[in-house]
């Protein structure tokens, strides 16, 4: 096997894979990287079994073949040898593989490609195609909400719903939900629930553009995603996610507008004299007026006072100023509508069917 290849080119294929490769596992083969020379192309793969990771690298080759490098030591030449130059890559005898850039050489020892897993096949499982750009925008309305604690196994990811005329995007910690929707035509037959694991929907956010489609394929205990020039294959999270829609609250009448850019930038003045102890940060809604305060005792209080659309009657309640601003942060609307019906009932945030955003309220000390 042999190809050149401008450093720029491999180092950014590399960046797309580099994260499924098992650095600490027992099995050697899994903290190396498959790179394969076919007569068109060259192709680079890692997994750590949990997750694969595909990308393609458009250089014709001057020598088929294929070969296993470790990852970490591969990555790390790569990425000091000098930019804007060529990098010529030889399999040698006894899996040697020879490195060459400008006067710099290095050889570092492979393993044969047959001890690599061979990742899943989805070509005659069912499948949907969607615009990267819509999946991306998903998947940052909703990641930030995925629990991150590992006892409650089933919220460590993303859940999918699939129905013929829609598919939603759900994560929740227990605390806040997120969910997002896009409508889409598929066929009456397909439905699917699938929890898809944070490592996954954290890499294929990197891997999505803003042009192109990707076409999702489905198995009992697997997903893979197609975007082209790069793939990801990733197990399911096993077990039963939780009712979502009952969390969700029927829409209020009674609704909260207020600038975006307002409300974000008062939080984040609030939320200045937060503490571990005392997280909540007091919101008091009144005719056309929302003032969000903190007092602490030992630091001393802030205080922010916002213009808004609202009618209703009085109410004081508690957030967690950083699950207010994990949402405004993503959102591009100029004005957001909350609905808070009184100080022991979950806000609510909804653009539309698109979008719905539940986060509970935190006791006011």
């Amino acid at each position: 096997m042999k190809f050149i290849v401008l450093k720029e080119v491999i180092s950014k294929g590399i960046q797309n894979i580099q994260v499924a490769a098992n650095l600490k596992s027992s099995l050697p083969i899994l903290s190396n990287i498959l790179i394969e020379a076919t007569e068109d192309m060259v192709i680079m793969t890692t997994t750590d079994l949990d997750i694969g990771i595909v990308t393609k690298i458009a250089v014709k080759p001057v020598l088929t073949g294929a070969i296993t490098v470790p990852a970490k030591k591969f990555f790390d030449i790569i990425k000091e040898l000098p930019d804007g130059e060529n990098i010529t890559i030889t399999v040698k005898k006894n899996n040697s593989v020879q490195i060459e850039c400008d006067k710099n050489m290095f050889k570092v020892m492979g393993l044969q490609k047959e001890e690599f897993p061979q990742l899943p096949e989805f070509k005659d499982k069912e499948s949907i195609v969607m615009p990267q750009a819509k999946l991306k925008k998903m998947i940052t309305m909703t990641g930030f909400a995925i629990s991150r604690d590992e006892s409650r196994y089933v919220l460590t990811g993303i859940l999918f719903v699939i129905k013929p005329n829609f598919m939603r995007l759900i994560a929740t910690d227990g605390r806040r939900l997120a969910m997002a929707e896009e409508k889409m035509q598929l066929p009456k037959s397909l439905e699917r629930r699938m929890i898809v694991p944070t490592k996954a929907i954290n890499e294929l956010g990197k891997l999505l553009g803003d042009e192109g489609d990707v076409k999702i394929f489905f198995s009992d205990n697997q997903i893979f995603f197609d975007v082209g020039h790069s793939r990801l294959v990733s197990r399911l999270i096993e077990g039963d996610f939780p009712d979502y829609e009952k969390v969700i609250p029927k829409e209020s009448k009674e609704k909260i507008g207020v600038s975006r850019d307002g409300l974000m930038s008062a939080v984040k003045r609030v939320a200045l004299f937060t503490n571990p102890e005392s997280m909540a940060v007091r919101v008091d809604l009144s005719k056309d007026k929302m003032v969000l305060s903190k007092n602490s005792q030992y630091l001393g209080e802030a205080r922010a006072e916002l213009a808004a659309d609202y009618k209703g009657k009085e109410i004081s309640v508690g957030f967690n100023p950083a699950y207010l601003l994990d949402v405004l942060k993503n959102l591009d609307q100029e004005t957001v509508g909350f609905e808070i019906v009184d100080s022991e009932k979950p806000g609510v945030l909804r653009i539309g069917e698109e979008y719905t955003y539940v986060v509970l309220p935190m006791q006011l000390t």
